[in-house]
């Protein structure tokens, strides 16, 4: 009997006026231009992470690590789409920025959940300290995604963001590649970056279960050493789920973080569905183009599913 092929899945990020999308051997960005035309680029997608698509967790952190390079350059590229040339942010500045972004976050949701976690562990004997750190980074989380989304720019990529989840949607249940097809999806889906972030919450209060907390020193040290492995089994846990959402327990499990995404994703209008199109179209190969369009013409309307899988 012959081995079932793997699901062709596609990825994608929301950037500034646009959408990167990443196919099996490109990657590309799609923006939205002050004139009102559609800027995109086409890159090859890194091949060193493929070395390790058989082994489980390195590979989910490999592809992690791959994932926010390519969103690195990608969201640098979109943000210079808005600027006049000479006005243009370089790659090293955008790099600091990304720096100080990441200690920043860093303490928010590493440090700061597991100093408050372990105090109040030691205060309070009913509430193991590794449950109050997830609690706490969890409302953290929450308090976040709602403070920023009432930025108007961010708003815009929330948007941005809900037509990547559209669009994917829509050529994985093989209806046409049109704004109005997409719009019909919903903009959760379960492989989205807002339910890997939970996923790792929850699989980090598992094996935190397992870590000592002797000191403070420790307990900081232990959750920046343990990074990797968490990545790596929140990936696991997602990509087990993308290939089981047709059963019932799978999408109950699902469901928090799907629900999630109604803080990280907003309704796009068929312009910006225009863009994610675009940027999905440009990464297709030229099969599986015809494959879309084959299977437009002869697949009937759906009405899709509340929770269709990114």
């Amino acid at each position: 009997m012959a081995r079932r092929a793997e699901p062709r899945y596609f990825g994608g990020q929301a950037v500034l006026e646009g959408v990167m999308m990443r196919g099996e051997s490109t990657w590309a960005v799609a923006v939205r231009k002050e004139d009102g035309t559609i800027e995109t680029v086409l890159n090859d997608v890194p091949r060193w992470s493929e070395r390790y698509r058989n082994i489980p967790i390195v590979r989910g952190v490999t592809s992690l690590g791959e994932s926010l390079k390519l969103g690195y350059r990608a969201l640098t590229w979109s943000a210079n789409q808005q600027m006049p040339p000479d006005e243009q942010v370089p790659e090293r500045a955008m790099g600091w920025t990304i720096v100080i972004a990441i200690a920043f976050f860093s303490s928010l949701f590493l440090v700061i959940p597991a100093l408050a976690g372990r105090d109040l562990g030691h205060t309070f004997d009913f509430m193991p300290g590794h449950l109050a750190e997830g609690g706490l980074r969890l409302v953290i989380f929450v308090a976040y995604l709602l403070l920023i989304s009432r930025l108007k720019d961010i708003r815009r990529v929330f948007e941005y963001h809900g037509a990547e989840h559209k669009t994917i949607a829509a050529y994985e249940n093989g209806v046409e590649l049109t704004p109005e097809s997409a719009q019909r999806f919903t903009t959760a889906h379960v492989r989205c970056g807002t339910n890997f972030m939970l996923t790792v919450m929850v699989v980090a209060i598992a094996v935190y279960t397992f870590v000592p907390t002797h000191s403070a020193l420790q307990t900081v040290a232990s959750r920046i050493v343990l990074i990797p492995l968490i990545a790596g089994l929140s990936y696991e846990v997602i990509r087990m789920a993308a290939k089981n959402m047709h059963r019932r327990v799978v999408q109950v499990l699902m469901q928090p973080g799907l629900w999630l995404q109604r803080l990280t994703t907003r309704e796009p209008s068929l312009e910006q569905l225009e863009v994610a199109i675009a940027s999905l179209r440009a990464v297709l190969s030229a099969e599986q183009l015809a494959e879309v369009e084959s299977r437009a013409a002869t697949v009937a309307p759906v009405t899709p599913a509340p929770a269709a899988g990114s």
